[in-house]
């Protein structure tokens, strides 16, 4: 268990070192608390298997191709290229906005897919993998407020102070009244978020799409359109993927 921990480690390291994901044995060694020595025989190990790769001029680190290879297994399984793509595609299109795809994993939310409006030269570039607590954005507050009562709960009580509880819990309220939930300047000042849950063939939550935008010039008509349209784009995924809700 402890020589996963310490790959875990690395490839954390390596997944958020900011000078593009290449780093040193120093470097690494400092970041996990581990001795170079120990450190080297890890990465030789990961190496093996293509968890970690070596520039053979630099000798620098990142992550290796198997990540890759597993990541893109894990999201063709989500069925996106026949699914929803092609929705999040249409969606971009009309209202030339960034769309984003997240699932809840634990107490967090993974951003899974974003498609850019090459016609929009502003953007909000919140990144694929990127995790956020799930008290923060309006996709996550749209996955708790339709998640099972018992999960919503147990999420709840473990990120948000006591206090501060029953304003969260009226917020969720709303956001399952309305049919969308709603983010603003929670994670960028100046940006707002709209988004709407989506469901299996069995009406399970699994994740939410979103439109991020800026507030700049925002009409109240325009705000509208936006949450007409990724209420609409939920319902027409889950109906695609067989729910009945």
């Amino acid at each position: 268990m402890q020589t996963i921990d310490r790959a875990m480690q690395v490839t954390k390291a390596l997944a958020n070192s900011p000078d593009k994901m290449w780093l040193s044995i120093t470097d690494l060694s400092k970041e996990c608390d581990l001795p170079a020595s120990t450190m080297h025989r890890l990465l030789q190990a990961m190496k093996k298997h293509g968890l970690v790769q070596q520039d053979p001029d630099s000798k620098l680190y990142s992550l290796g191709n198997t990540w890759l290879e597993y990541g893109l297994q894990l999201y063709d399984s989500f069925d996106f290229v026949n699914l929803i793509r092609p929705e999040m595609e249409r969606l971009m299109i009309e209202v030339e906005e960034s769309i984003y795809y997240s699932k809840c994993i634990g107490l967090e939310s993974i951003i899974v897919e974003r498609i850019d409006c090459p016609t929009n030269p502003i953007r909000i570039n919140d990144q694929l993998g990127i995790r956020i607590p799930m008290n923060i954005g309006a996709a996550n507050k749209a996955m708790l407020a339709y998640m099972p009562k018992e999960e919503m709960q147990k999420i709840v009580q473990a990120i948000i102070a006591e206090e501060e509880k029953q304003k969260f819990l009226n917020v969720l309220q709303q956001t399952r009244t309305q049919g969308y939930g709603f983010s603003n300047g929670e994670r960028t000042e100046g940006t707002s978020s709209v988004a709407a849950p989506i469901f299996n063939q069995w009406n399970d939550l699994i994740g939410a799409i979103s439109i991020g935008y800026v507030n700049f010039n925002l009409t109240q008509e325009r705000q509208d359109y936006l949450i007409k349209k990724v209420i609409e784009t939920a319902k027409h995924i889950s109906v695609k993927l067989g729910s009945r809700r």
